[in-house]
């Protein structure tokens, strides 16, 4: 699963400096760890402050973050994966305000994986590959992160759907979307699976997988969770996913030597 993008991927056609890190197991440990630090952080700012002064600190955050990760002209450990983190708590909270509004967490999911096949339509039409080793052009980057926070919405609703309508739990509902995760490895390895495929498929599918372990283990246990505490968890995940990125931007084992410019 490590590999799948970064040994058989197709390099960029426009030579450049990428803008996302390889796809190593480390990528794979942050991103899960990130997507259940946001279920934990918005899980617990909603519930513990004015619900729209909660949202309005999300959307800064994420609007702070995206403006430091555009103005960067190369991959940067440390102003990616603030933005993927920023998603991880804003997307959360988007989504889960539809549900708040009426939305049923079935129609929340068909629209939202719709939405995403569209931008994935879109994307493939005018860059000609969904490929993330040719993120190294400004729409490029745009259509990539349109991409992850659309995933990350659906994720939110997906992990929702299994837990509460299907009456999965959230324990059960996490040990659903870990098999998801794992799938495309073995259809990439046994049955040669397009590893574009292979990579976007896993990647949706860490959104539900973190949220639904983090459900399990912050919230009380009369909603089904351990109770370890939604605040607790989030500086627990938030700690983890920093000692990780500092090792990143130290070591660089992220960055792909091939297509990155020469310091």
């Amino acid at each position: 699963m490590s590999s799948l993008v970064t040994t058989l991927e197709e390099r960029p056609r426009v030579i450049g400096a990428s803008k996302v890190p390889l796809t190593t197991l480390n990528f794979w440990t942050v991103k899960i760890l990130s997507t259940a630090m946001g279920e934990a952080a918005s899980d617990y700012l909603v519930k513990h402050m004015d619900p729209i002064l909660a949202v309005g600190l999300g959307a800064t955050g994420f609007v702070i973050a995206l403006l430091i990760q555009f103005s960067t002209t190369r991959y940067n450990s440390w102003s990616y994966w603030f933005l993927v983190s920023m998603i991880a708590i804003f997307g959360t909270m988007f989504a889960d305000a539809l549900h708040l509004f009426g939305l049923p967490l079935t129609i929340s999911t068909v629209v939202f994986a719709s939405l995403l096949a569209v931008i994935f339509f879109a994307w493939y039409r005018v860059e000609g590959t969904l490929s993330v080793h040719s993120i190294d052009a400004s729409r490029r980057e745009v259509f990539y992160w349109v991409t992850v926070m659309t995933s990350f919405t659906l994720g939110t609703a997906a992990g929702d759907w299994t837990a509460v309508t299907l009456h999965l739990g959230n324990l059960l509902s996490g040990f659903v979307f870990l098999g998801l995760f794992l799938l495309p490895g073995l259809g990439f390895w046994k049955f040669g699976l397009n590893p574009i495929v292979a990579f976007w498929f896993s990647y949706v599918m860490t959104r539900p997988l973190g949220a639904s372990f983090a459900d399990w283990i912050g919230k009380p246990t009369g909603f089904g969770g351990l109770g370890f505490g939604t605040g607790h968890l989030s500086l627990l995940l938030t700690a983890c996913i920093v000692l990780l990125v500092f090792y990143l931007s130290v070591t660089r084992r992220d960055v792909d030597r091939v297509t990155a410019p020469a310091e």
